[in-house]
């Protein structure tokens, strides 16, 4: 399986505008750019795209572990937080509240670890990014 997503460009790192556009079209050149990813601008940054992506595939991994333990979550609810320090990502947050009946302490928390430790977006986030390119002038 692939997800595709397109960033466009216009302009300078500071004046300069950019879009993005995902293959599901939920974002369809959606705004992004310095003002919004460093200061309060409006639209969107890659941050908090990763923060989001971040905060829905734990979810979906806890989902999936309580289900795989034979509970069903009434709610989960992941705000994720991620941190840009000197131009780099420093650390990603999530804070859950969960109610899921019938779940012991000790075994919800081992299922939480697992997703924290193993959902796709945390295993991306603690690995080597490679990049491939082709320059037209």
């Amino acid at each position: 399986m692939e997800r595709k997503a397109t960033a466009v460009w216009n302009g300078n790192g500071k004046e300069g505008k950019g879009h993005l556009t995902t293959q599901s079209k939920v974002l369809n050149e959606t705004n992004y750019s310095f003002t919004s990813r460093f200061e309060n601008g409006e639209g969107t940054n890659p941050e908090e795209l990763i923060a989001a992506g971040h905060a829905g595939c734990f979810t979906m991994k806890l989902t999936f572990n309580l289900q795989e333990a034979g509970y069903t979550a009434d709610t989960l609810e992941t705000v994720g937080i991620l941190t840009l320090a000197d131009g780099e990502v420093t650390s990603s947050h999530l804070t859950l509240k969960a109610k899921v009946e019938g779940i012991g302490e000790d075994e919800f928390s081992k299922l939480v670890k697992d997703a924290e430790e193993n959902c796709p977006i945390s295993v991306l986030l603690n690995t080597e990014i490679s990049v491939e390119y082709t320059l037209n002038k």
